[in-house]
């Protein structure tokens, strides 16, 4: 079935025609061919066409030919437009050169020849054992037995391990390996580094943020230990497309981009694909089973209700991906924001008449006209679940994407529910697929979606990667998935290979999302993200140039390689006792691994290991932070459909203990979150408002749960855990805004939540263009009395433990900062707020309460008493006290 006739069963006859908001036909694209480059090995050329591959095309050619060439190349192209050939091609066919050039002669010994060896580095194991899978098809279809290849990582046993170091051609692994074993141990593989020709770097556009730094400093670590014995490898990287990705590839390397070959220009065919943008229908009343049948995030983003007081409480995002996302509810009467019944109230966020220039943001003469709030809707899992039925009954092969592991087995189950209503053999066709299933079982899901056995997985991002999954009908995304890169590597999914395919798009109950899916132009037109990551950020080069040390004594000569912070961050290191300086260069002196000093994905601690009870079968992981909340005593963990009840948390020993039990129920989480302020490094004074920076704790503790009945949710019982509570230490800065300020802009009691929270959300997505970071490694906090400062205070913080300096920068220039912050806010033409400006991809309280008017008054009462660019003075000020 093509993309209309899918529509068409979406639609419902026309039952549900209102729900799509926008429905957007992409054209075909023609596909040109190339021919095999003369210098490409004829048995792997024969190997390809007997996959299918007659002829490679233009990007691929192109791109390999600069690789075969000695320069470093960033492929750039869509989904399933065939990257890994491109790099396949020219490194394979190395390969067996130099493996035929070893044996030509091996009675002689100046004959003999080191075998070029290649790295492959990806951001997942998965995707590392899906190009293994590749390559073995690749080989065993070519006839050849003279390429050795294997992935290496974390779970690779010793013996096997071994094997690779002493033979592998081609070793599969990634950036964590990298930092954690091969580099410190770089002496046991000095075979695989000494011949090292080729080093690929797989969908690079997923290292971004201080993840993306850190993998850069791997990196030049990398190509300076390949440099100590002898070789010099070309690197060869494959990403989404995203904006100017020559100069990412080469930020994330370590070269001038001037030396990065850019491919762009996409050759491959594309089938007409539909993109639909889908609304869910407002509930009755609000009150219908289906309003929270299925929660849309994990268990951290249920809340702890507490009663409403005469004092707005603090109200937080769930900005930084260290911790959960907690904050009140949107319909608690402390935190609402201004009521939407008067036009002047929804325009201006006080009572009264409008303003003279109209209702908009002051200065803009925009006249606004106030929208009622909508009733609730059904959620974008429950939307997705019904949609997936439907199209796995009409024999489509679909991928639903969700944003939470529990979204996916969520909607797996519903749909397999819905299924069996119709036909009992339905339902045994669709499964869950995310992260923290053990390797074995994720394999086994990738295969049965390939070959037909499954038609549909209900999928976290963990599909959004490069996973060689073709074929596919339809792809439905439950939820705005964060970024417009993203957007389109998980639309790609669908009609791969030159097929045509169809896209959902389902908003949930979240402003952000009903803004897209009403502005197509948001989604769909504006381009994709630039990777932002800085590896000169001091905080992440730092334990890095401890670790190149360790390695090997760092040089005078190499510190280019790190850039220019190198050097000044030597003489601190030095100073503190941490290396030692010698006429030859730097030392690392302790017994303890210097690649321990930094954790690449700040995770915050080893995954939680989820264990049946009974048997002793390990059942999959849960990730430290989030532990607390998902296998607490007493939990509900599901399980590929199947439901386990936790007995036991051993927080000590990583291990959560479960029984297999049918229940009729599910468990939500309840805590509270705490932010305290625990050093004041800095501070200067504003007239009456103070600038600051210094250490934060921010604090999480899962008080306890309520057992919910399904599928109506009603609560069944409420129970108390003692479980301790978990801190970041982070860096933050903040700004306050007395009493006095809040008057100055006009801003009350009521409206303040919105104004502070909307002026908060918009410094967040402003501190990226000066801080060279990504929105994803930052926090938020907003309150109208915080305990601390006694009043109105907007925090900003790192994502990550010890901080990242990012907050530290935004001190640094925070006159800059909020001056852009708030041009942005008014040079946006929306009414009430949208992604542009104030709502935020990834609040923590559903982007509520925002009050964009009543946010920049306040901006502008604050920037009142803020220094002009010529008292700022040195851009680090002396700190308090």
């Amino acid at each position: 079935m093509g993309p209309g006739e899918l529509l068409d069963v979406l639609l419902a006859a026309g039952r549900r025609a209102d729900r799509a908001t926008h429905v957007r036909d992409l054209p075909p694209r023609e596909g040109r061919r190339a021919d095999w480059p003369g210098w490409a090995d004829r048995d792997l050329v024969r190997g390809y066409r007997a996959l299918g591959v007659d002829r490679p095309w233009e990007h691929q050619v192109e791109a390999a030919e600069a690789v075969r060439a000695g320069h470093h190349t960033v492929l750039a192209t869509s989904t399933g437009s065939g990257k890994s050939l491109a790099f396949w091609l020219p490194a394979l066919s190395a390969v067996r050169t130099g493996a035929a050039d070893a044996v030509l002669d091996p009675g002689r010994i100046e004959s003999a020849r080191r075998r070029p060896t290649v790295l492959y580095l990806s951001p997942t194991k998965a995707l590392a054992a899906d190009q293994l899978a590749g390559l073995v098809r690749l080989l065993d279809a070519a006839g050849t037995r003279d390429v050795r290849v294997a992935t290496c990582d974390g779970d690779t046993g010793r013996d096997e391990r071994r094997w690779v170091r002493e033979h592998a051609d081609v070793v599969l692994t990634n950036p964590d390996f990298l930092h954690f074993a091969l580099l410190p141990q770089h002496r046991t593989w000095s075979r695989v580094l000494s011949s090292l020709a080729y080093v690929v770097v797989d969908e690079c556009h997923a290292f971004r943020g201080v993840f993306g730094a850190h993998v850069g400093l791997v990196l030049r670590r990398l190509r300076r230990l390949a440099a100590a014995y002898g070789a010099s490898p070309v690197v060869v990287l494959a990403s989404a497309t995203t904006a100017d990705p020559a100069a990412s590839a080469a930020r994330l390397i370590g070269v001038d981009p001037a030396e990065v070959h850019a491919v762009t220009a996409d050759a491959s065919p594309a089938g007409r694909k539909t993109v639909v943008l889908w609304q869910p229908p407002e509930l009755p009343g609000g009150d219908g089973p289906w309003a929270s049948l299925l929660p849309e995030d994990d268990p951290w983003a249920t809340v702890l209700t507490v009663p409403a007081t005469d004092v707005p409480r603090e109200d937080r995002d769930g900005d930084g991906e260290t911790g959960p996302g907690a904050g009140p509810d949107s319909g608690d009467p402390a935190v609402t924001g201004p009521g939407v019944d008067r036009p002047e109230q929804a325009a201006t966020g006080t009572a009264g008449p409008r303003p003279p220039d109209g209702g908009g943001p002051l200065g803009t003469g925009e006249r606004l006209v106030a929208v009622p709030q909508d009733r609730p809707r059904r959620t974008a899992t429950a939307e997705v679940a019904e949609l997936l039925a439907d199209l796995v009954t009409a024999g489509a092969r679909t991928l639903a994407f969700t944003r939470s592991r529990r979204g996916a087995e969520s909607v797996a189950t519903t749909t397999r529910a819905h299924l069996a209503e119709v036909d009992p053999t339905l339902p045994s066709l669709v499964s869950s697929y995310r992260g923290g299933y053990l390797p074995e079982e994720r394999r086994a899901l990738e295969q049965a979606i390939r070959s037909g056995h499954l038609r549909a997985l209900a999928t976290t991002n963990a599909l959004e990667l490069g996973v060689d999954i073709s074929g596919l009908d339809a792809v439905l995304i439950a939820g705005w998935p964060g970024t417009r890169v993203s957007l389109w590597q998980q639309a790609g999914r669908a009609g791969r290979a030159g097929a045509e395919g169809l896209v959902v798009l389902v908003a949930r109950e979240d402003p952000l999302d009903t803004y897209l899916v009403h502005h197509p132009e948001a989604a769909l037109d504006a381009p994709v993200e630039a990777t932002v990551f800085d590896p000169q950020n001091p905080y992440v080069l730092a334990p890095h140039l401890c670790a190149a040390a360790a390695e090997q004594p760092l040089r005078a000569d190499e510190l280019d390689l790190f850039g220019p912070r190198a050097g000044e961050l030597l003489t601190e290191l030095t100073e503190r006792g941490i290396l030692r300086r010698r006429p030859s260069g730097w030392y690392w002196t302790h017994a303890e691994p210097a690649s321990r000093m930094t954790d690449l994905r700040g995770a915050g601690g080893q995954p939680v290991r989820v264990v049946e009870l009974d048997t002793g079968r390990l059942l999959g992981t849960v990730d430290a932070a989030s532990a607390d909340a998902t296998v607490h005593p007493g939990a509900v963990y599901v399980h590929l459909g199947a439901t386990y009840v936790v007995d036991e948390l051993h927080l000590e020993d990583g291990v959560a203990l479960a029984t297999r039990r049918d229940v009729d129920h599910g468990t939500w989480a309840r805590w509270v979150t705490s932010t305290e302020i625990v050093d004041v490094e800095r501070e200067v004074a504003w007239g009456p408002l103070t600038w600051s920076f210094g250490q934060v704790d921010v604090t999480t503790q899962v008080l306890g749960y309520q057992r919910k009945r399904l599928p109506d949710l009603q609560v069944l019982s409420t129970h108390d855990l003692d479980l301790p509570p978990r801190t970041l230490r982070t860096a933050a800065v903040w700004w306050t805004a007395p009493p006095e300020v809040l008057a100055q802009a006009g801003v009350t009691l009521e409206t303040a939540p919105g104004a502070l929270h909307a002026a908060e959300h918009a410094s967040i997505g402003l501190l990226p263009l000066l801080a060279t970071c990504d929105r994803w490694d930052l926090g938020g906090l907003s309150t109208v009395v915080h305990a601390d400062t006694g009043t109105a205070t907007v925090f900003v913080h790192d994502g990550h433990p010890g901080g990242a300096g990012f907050a530290e920068r935004g001190f640094e220039l925070g006159a800059t900062w909020l001056r852009a912050t708030r041009d942005a806010i008014a040079s946006c033409p929306c009414g009430t707020g949208c992604p542009a400006c104030v709502q935020s991809p990834k609040c923590g309280n559903g982007n509520e309460p925002l009050d964009k008017a009543a946010a920049l008054r306040l901006l502008d009462a604050v920037l009142t008493h803020a220094p002009r660019p010529a008292e700022v003075g040195p851009a680090h000020p002396t700190p308090a006290g």
